[in-house]
């Protein structure tokens, strides 16, 4: 079957001319006659912010003084120092001597320090930022790793790294393999041998040797905390290894920690006592509610006190039952002993709440871990 031609010739697209394709330039007496308005002197400008000043009754307000920032000494020093060590190593009980006051718990039990918490050392030529860490230690369970994870982040973003190693225990694998971790850091590392006050004069000599031995410092310090031995030293060698810069937290701030933070932490110290075995690392304890009755809404009235309500966290019932104790006796106890901890911390009366629950398993949840703050 033949094709039909086309009734039409199929148009070819024409190219434009060169001549359509250029620009074209405006003359100059085209450009030469777009004037422009005529911009204003400052003297008009005085005259009509005058006449603004005088229509609205600003003429006779005072002239604003002049701020002078207070200049910052070339000398002074300002940065933060990361204690680090495996657990029971003195670390809370030396940050609460080197702060001069309670910002983080102390106990015997494993596991006392589950975030880090900054104190802040105020020296005439220096701002030293202490944060206090998680004992490194081998992990066992989810919570564990994220401890350890914690610790390694912060030791990134510090200037001096303080490794606590106790005077009365001999150097172990703990040690070792801290000690391993911390020669790859680009920031000095100073050894710090604490609870010299625990051991001869003979034994400390020893353990400063082993400690010497055992890699790189920048210094070797021995220390108190209880005593207060060398503490203000050390506070002076931490602060030497600060940049040159001006004072990073407002003069007799000492802590960034969150309220309820510090609450929960204060009635997880006064649970832990008399605590053993597995039970102080299921223990958990978050902040439920605070309410004013001065400012909320619903709150009990009674005596204006602060009602605070509070949850101990444990992964099993048989647990549950240990922390409530016969007859609640135990759990009794424990708001005693932290609601004084409390009412001195925030400086008013509380009404404190405390509740057992159970969340079996909780080390190893992502999803409790997240809800506890992990």
């Amino acid at each position: 079957m033949t094709k039909a031609a086309p009734d039409h010739e199929e148009l070819e697209p024409q190219e434009p001319d060169a001549e359509e394709l250029e620009p074209q330039e405006p003359d100059a007496e085209e450009l030469g006659s777009q004037e422009e308005p005529d911009a204003a002197q400052p003297d008009e400008i005085d005259a009509q912010m005058a006449d603004f000043a005088a229509e609205f009754g600003l003429s006779d307000l005072p002239e604003p003084e002049a701020i002078e920032m207070p200049e910052t000494d070339p000398e002074f020093r300002a940065g933060f120092a990361c204690l680090v060590g495996r657990p029971n190593a003195g670390k809370s009980t030396l940050t609460n001597a080197l702060v001069g006051t309670k910002v983080a718990i102390t106990s015997m039990r494993p596991q006392t320090t589950r975030h880090n918490v900054r104190g802040v050392v105020n020296l005439p030529q220096a701002q030293l930022v202490l944060v206090d860490t998680p004992g490194l230690h081998r992990p066992r369970t989810l919570l564990g790793k994220r401890l350890n994870d914690m610790v390694r982040e912060t030791l990134a973003d510090v200037d001096v790294v303080a490794f606590c190693i106790p005077a009365d225990e001999k150097i172990g694998p703990g040690d070792r393999f801290i000690a391993r971790d911390l020669a790859d850091l680009r920031v000095p590392v100073v050894a710090v041998v604490t609870k010299a006050d625990k051991v001869s004069k003979k034994a400390l000599a020893m353990q400063l040797l082993a400690v010497h031995e055992l890699g790189q410092w920048a210094q070797i310090v021995p220390v108190s905390a209880v005593g207060g031995i060398q503490v203000n030293t050390l506070a002076e060698v931490l602060s030497s290894y600060l940049p040159h810069g001006p004072q990073l937290y407002p003069t007799g701030e000492i802590t960034d920690e969150p309220r309820d933070v510090m609450i929960a932490e204060l009635v997880r110290e006064a649970a832990l006592e008399g605590v053993r075995d597995e039970l102080p690392h299921s223990l958990a304890v978050v902040v439920d509610e605070v309410m004013d009755p001065e400012v909320d809404e619903g709150a009990y009235k009674g005596g204006g006190k602060l009602q605070v309500r509070v949850s101990l966290v444990v992964e099993r019932d048989s647990q549950k039952a240990i922390i409530i104790g016969k007859g609640g006796s135990r759990l009794k106890h424990v708001g005693m002993r932290s609601r004084r901890e409390i009412e001195a911390y925030l400086g008013r009366k509380i009404y404190l709440d405390l509740h057992v629950r159970t969340a079996k398993d909780w080390q190893q949840d992502p999803k409790q871990l997240g809800k506890l703050g992990f």
